[in-house]
């Protein structure tokens, strides 16, 4: 190994270690500041409207968008402006589109691993899974969260044998301005961990992807509850998906 190599090898054992010490000593802050934004957060409810749908027409596909509060389309009132409503009718101008949202606040991925269990079996297109927000302030270990990565995977690529899994990253949480100092630090630091170790686990599986939600931080893209997306915020998220179902369709279709 070169002098350089084991150079960064210890600064990055040091930092973990600097990291970890830091966390035990504000642990006391970290639960105060938790159980206040617990408190102090406006609670919205699940949007209404259907669940399952058809539209569109052209080549058909089959969607199933499933994972948190985000996906359940929590921050709008309609389930047309939430995430599943828009991305359908993004891919119904071009495919006839058979859609199904399952989708819960507060899911975390071990829950939703139970929850695949508990489907029918039946084959997807393509799936859309938004997870991980619920896992990271409710502390789920980094070796369980690889490890529910993989058995989320190894499921999805066998029971349901899916051609397509999107992962949508956990969104920057360090820039979630309604969560104090360092609670927010601490939360930031965990979501892009969980955002790196979610990207190494997929790295070699061909069926699936990472999803970067590269959406402007601001008023705009929140919703009420300065926490989940707006109608805005889903808009963006929604073309960005339709973009990679889209792109693995056309790779589909070439290879056959």
């Amino acid at each position: 190994m070169s002098h350089k190599a084991e150079e960064l090898k210890i600064k990055s054992k040091l930092k973990l270690i600097l990291n970890f010490i830091a966390t035990l000593l504000l642990i006391p802050m970290l639960l105060l500041q938790a159980l206040w934004v617990r408190f102090k957060t406006l609670k919205l409810p699940e949007p209404n409207g259907k669940r399952s749908g058809h539209c569109g027409e052209g080549k058909e596909i089959s969607l199933l968008i499933i994972g948190d509060s985000a996906a359940a389309g929590v921050g709008v009132s309609k389930q047309t402006d939430a995430l599943a409503g828009q991305l359908s009718k993004i891919l119904s101008v071009t495919h006839k589109v058979n859609w199904t949202l399952i989708a819960n606040s507060g899911l975390t991925s071990a829950e939703l691993i139970e929850k695949f269990n508990t489907l029918t079996l039946q084959k997807f297109d393509h799936i859309l899974i938004s997870i991980g927000v619920n896992d990271v302030v409710k502390v789920t270990t980094e070796s369980h969260w690889v490890n529910n990565m993989s058995v989320l995977i190894n499921l999805l690529n066998t029971k349901y044998n899916t051609s397509k899994v999107i992962f949508s990253h956990i969104p920057p949480m360090h820039l979630f301005t309604t969560i104090p100092q360092p609670l927010r630090w601490w939360i930031g630091k965990r979501a892009k961990r969980f955002n790196q170790l979610l990207t190494l686990s997929i790295e070699h599986n061909e069926q699936c992807s990472a999803l970067t939600l590269d959406i402007p931080f601001n008023q705009k893209y929140l919703a009420e509850d300065q926490f989940h997306p707006s109608i805005h915020a889903y808009n963006i998220w929604a073309k960005l998906a339709s973009d990679s179902i889209n792109l693995s369709s056309q790779r589909g279709s070439t290879t056959h």
